[in-house]
């Protein structure tokens, strides 16, 4: 049997001065994430989505129980990750080309290097913002781009220094739903090109269905891990899919499981 890339053996987190007293926002996580498969996680709204999100790339420490990823134990904030949230938090003053390099100058072993390999990084910064559309607007200012624009130069930053890990927080929520599905193929296109981990939250259960291989379903909070169902449609997926019936029972199967756990 293959080694899980990601997992979690019983991990609870609990909030406030003394936590093992505190609220838990999730409570026995036990999961098993394969070498460069996509998952999703669903559930109502505080159920601790993000909070796994968080413990998963190091950005907050658990509780009670043990979380390894690439077989070492996560004992803080990860390198290899990269990370993308629904706001794409560009710096205002910097360039397209430069927010996207801006890991690669404060994330070791790239830090040190920046000074002498910046060509080699700029050329990977251009190739990767033309896979996205983004060509041609390397020197375009946050503010002279469209929010989707912005979201695919946020994409850009998370995979530039070729993370192992894309955890995305509910990344295309604030968009129209053309541009949430032109940049649901733009995502499963570098993840097919890639095949770097991902963890999406989301929302969205047709996103979830359309991208994932797994989606996992949690309870209200203390957050639990309810229901896992495996995406069988076949892939590449086209948009297409998503109007088919064997995709729409998919959702609606979930839409049950989270209703039902709503309460």
């Amino acid at each position: 049997m293959s080694v899980p890339f990601i997992e979690f053996e019983h991990v609870s987190h609990a909030y406030g001065e003394h936590p093992n007293n505190g609220v838990f926002a999730i409570e026995d996580i036990n999961l098993k994430i394969d070498k460069g498969s996509f998952i999703a996680i669903v559930g109502p709204s505080g159920c601790g989505k993000s909070t796994f999100m968080k413990l998963t790339t190091g950005l907050q420490k658990s509780t009670q129980g043990r979380i390894l990823v690439d077989s070492k134990p996560v004992l803080g904030p990860l390198s290899f990750s990269g990370m993308a949230f629904q706001a794409p938090t560009l710096l205002p003053w910097r360039t397209t080309l430069d927010n996207v390099l801006l890991p690669l100058e404060i994330v070791e072993p790239y830090r040190s290097q920046f000074s002498r390999q910046k060509n080699v990084f700029i050329e990977r910064a251009l190739k990767l913002l033309d896979s996205v559309g983004l060509g041609g607007y390397e020197k375009k200012f946050p503010w002279q781009l469209s929010g989707g624009m912005q979201q695919r130069a946020s994409l850009c930053r998370a995979l530039i220094h070729q993370p192992k890990m894309l955890l995305l927080d509910e990344p295309f929520g604030a968009l129209d739903a053309f541009t949430k599905e032109e940049l649901w193929n733009i995502l499963r296109d570098l993840w097919s090109d890639q095949h770097f981990n991902v963890i999406m939250v989301t929302h969205d259960l047709r996103e979830a269905v359309y991208l994932a291989d797994v989606v996992y379903v949690m309870s209200k909070g203390p957050g639990r891990i309810v229901h896992q169902r495996n995406i069988d449609l076949p892939r590449p997926r086209e948009l297409n899919l998503t109007y088919e019936p064997a995709f729409t029972r998919i959702v609606q199967e979930l839409r049950t499981y989270i209703g039902a756990v709503r309460g």
